[in-house]
């Protein structure tokens, strides 16, 4: 009786070890609690808040402002855009000739601003940049 209970204890540990240290990975195998979540443009598990290009909203509507950040893949042919309050990423098309430097996805709109930043537009209103 003895062994039984001391074999369940150390099964129930372990169990509640394993929920608490990655037990909460998504469908892409990425750690949420860690600060993961899935990249379709890499094809690879990041963290948002790592990522070199960051931008800020503009208009924010609460006491804080947010953050989102931007990756685009190797040819720069496609944005990916991490909202707050999206489930997804968002992912925006290169928009007009070869070097553009717009990308566009119904009423998102990411375009080059200034040297070395960018504007992200929702019904051509700037809400992050």
């Amino acid at each position: 009786m003895k062994k039984t209970i001391l074999l369940g204890a150390m099964f129930l540990g372990a169990f509640t070890f394993a929920q608490i240290k990655g037990g909460d990975r998504d469908s892409h195998g990425c750690i949420g609690s860690a600060g993961y979540t899935y990249s379709q443009v890499k094809k690879d598990c990041v963290r948002v808040f790592e990522q070199k290009i960051k931008l800020k909203e503009v208009k924010p509507e609460g006491s804080f402002t947010s953050m989102t950040a931007v990756i685009f893949n190797e040819d720069k042919s496609k944005a990916e855009v991490f909202l707050p309050n999206m489930k997804e990423s968002l992912i925006l098309t290169k928009f007009g000739r070869a070097n553009s430097k717009t990308w566009k996805n119904g009423s998102y709109t990411l375009v080059h601003y200034k040297k070395t930043g960018y504007q992200l537009k929702k019904d051509k209103e700037v809400i992050y940049q």
